[in-house]
């Protein structure tokens, strides 16, 4: 089982989270077969599906080389899947989590009963008092929490992976917008990262960051609202402002987004990728999706690699910092062809506040990378160079008016 799909898929397994995907594979394999015992599930990653009412068809799968995670199944189908050398994970009692879950969060499942409770009552204040105390704990319950946080990050994975292949991610590349987690609602630091993230979803990518205040949070509020004019969004930023920082009041920050969204239910597909590893900074609500991990490698390696588009670094600290020269060092060795655009916002900041530009400038002297890296003050012109470095070369980006 590879612990994390989303970076390096596994060939020839096929990801199963849904009935339906059950149903139409299942299909698909006894038709080859004519109905005949020898239809094979081999390489099927069968995770969270109630297959109690598919006993009759299971009976006839030659189950060898599957793995079922999670799955509700009846008893007589469980020792036969066994038998036949399908590796079958039981659900792991007395976590507030699936760790064989099928999909992404969404903002309303990870703050359910924000509106009517405090933040320390909703599943994700709960998941991080979790995580805190059990993979602090004794050995036997610090095993069992890493064993099920693991599977956790591989569910998450192997469904980010599917979003972007074929789901709702996969219409455009992903761009990242990265910045610090301290930029205040109601700030111009705020409404600047807000109006980047507008005019990259506008321009047709996808935005992605890491989930969780500040910038983050600035970003994903932009590009979920960049199919509204920019009246909504500063419309938006004034109801947000009444709350300027999680820091306060958690309850009261995650409120105040809560009625935003309430506000506009629907809105342009952005992705978020947070992590408990760093849960006092809780999750923002305006990612449609939300990869949320426990493992923060995992998390920053994933985010890194997913956005296919490039990546703006918005004025930040030390992991804005450290997320630059990770970049850096994948496009450092890359090839030609796998190497991502990077823009730095903040001359300033990046030249004198922390000076990252100019050695990123020197490591890029010589090699590829150097004609993809670029440092300005105005976060329109980077939306404006990577859709320059995009548009005509990859589908889904259209140029900005």
């Amino acid at each position: 089982m590879n612990s994390t799909p989303a970076l390096t898929p596994l060939p020839r397994v096929i990801e199963i989270a849904s009935l339906r995907d059950f149903d139409r594979h299942a299909t698909s394999a006894l038709a080859i077969e004519g109905g005949r015992l020898a239809a094979s599930m081999h390489g099927w990653h069968v995770q969270s599906v109630d297959l109690r009412g598919r006993s009759t068809v299971l009976e006839k799968l030659r189950p060898s080389g599957s793995v079922f995670l999670g799955c509700y199944l009846e008893g007589k189908i469980e020792r036969r899947l066994r038998g036949g050398g399908a590796l079958v994970f039981p659900e792991i009692p007395g976590l507030p989590f699936d760790a064989y879950r099928g999909e992404l969060y969404s903002w309303d499942e990870l703050y359910a009963g924000i509106l009517e409770g405090s933040y320390e009552s909703v599943p994700d204040a709960r998941i991080y008092a979790w995580s805190f105390h059990r993979l602090g704990a004794g050995a036997h319950d610090a095993l069992n929490a890493a064993l099920a946080s693991t599977l956790h990050d591989h569910a998450i994975g192997s469904r980010l992976d599917s979003q972007i292949r074929e789901g709702d991610l996969s219409y455009a590349p992903l761009v990242g917008v990265m910045g610090g987690h301290a930029q205040q609602r109601g700030g111009d630091d705020f409404r600047t990262a807000a109006r980047l993230g507008h005019a990259l979803a506008e321009a047709g990518f996808i935005v992605a960051t890491g989930g969780g205040p500040g910038a983050m949070e600035a970003a994903n509020l932009g590009a979920y609202l960049s199919a509204f004019p920019l009246s909504t969004l500063d419309e938006a930023l004034g109801m947000l402002a009444v709350e300027p920082s999680f820091a306060t009041s958690i309850t009261g920050w995650a409120r105040a987004a809560a009625r935003v969204r309430n506000r506009w239910p629907s809105g342009t597909a952005n992705l978020g990728i947070p992590t408990w590893f760093y849960g006092h900074e809780p999750p923002n609500m305006f990612a449609t999706h939300i990869a949320k991990y426990f493992a923060n490698a995992t998390r920053e390696a994933v985010l890194l690699e997913k956005c296919s588009g490039g990546i703006v670094f918005l004025p930040g600290a030390a992991g804005t910092v450290q997320e630059i020269f990770q970049d850096a060092c994948e496009n450092y060795y890359g090839a030609a062809g796998r190497i991502r655009p990077m823009v730095l916002v903040g001359i300033d900041h990046w030249t004198k506040t922390l000076p990252a530009y100019p050695l990123l400038e020197e490591l890029a002297r010589g090699r590829h990378m150097g004609r993809l890296i670029h440092l300005v003050d105005d976060p329109a012109e980077a939306a404006s160079i990577l859709v320059g470095l995009n548009d005509g070369g990859i589908s889904g980006v259209r140029g900005l008016a």
